[in-house]
């Protein structure tokens, strides 16, 4: 019983060690952002995991991603321009880009 107790704990802890990064994919998700964008490979626009290695060290990072987000963009990553996220609140971008800086 002890081990089964153990076990259990274990798993819930793993689980919710994951449920931001799974919360951050469904608004993402929910959002329409993946049609565009994937966390590792590149669509129509870069891989969240592109963007993240693009920005790394960069303090102002945060800001500038959430704006665009909000805003639209272009000319970044090419010619492709992202069009603005109406959908998407302040808060929810930086939300975004919290988790798209993590990848």
């Amino acid at each position: 019983m002890n081990r089964s107790l153990m076990t259990a704990t274990l798993g819930v802890a793993a689980l919710l060690s994951t449920a931001p990064a799974f919360a951050d994919l469904a608004l993402a998700t929910s959002k329409n952002c993946m049609t565009c964008h994937a966390v590792d490979k590149k669509l129509l626009g870069p891989s969240y995991k592109d963007v993240a290695a693009k920005y790394k060290g960069d303090k102002s990072a945060a800001d500038k991603l959430a704006s665009k987000i909000l805003k639209g963009g272009s000319g970044v990553w090419g010619q492709v321009p992202m069009p603005a996220m109406n959908q998407v609140s302040e808060a929810e971008a930086k939300k975004l880009v919290g988790w798209i800086l993590s990848q």
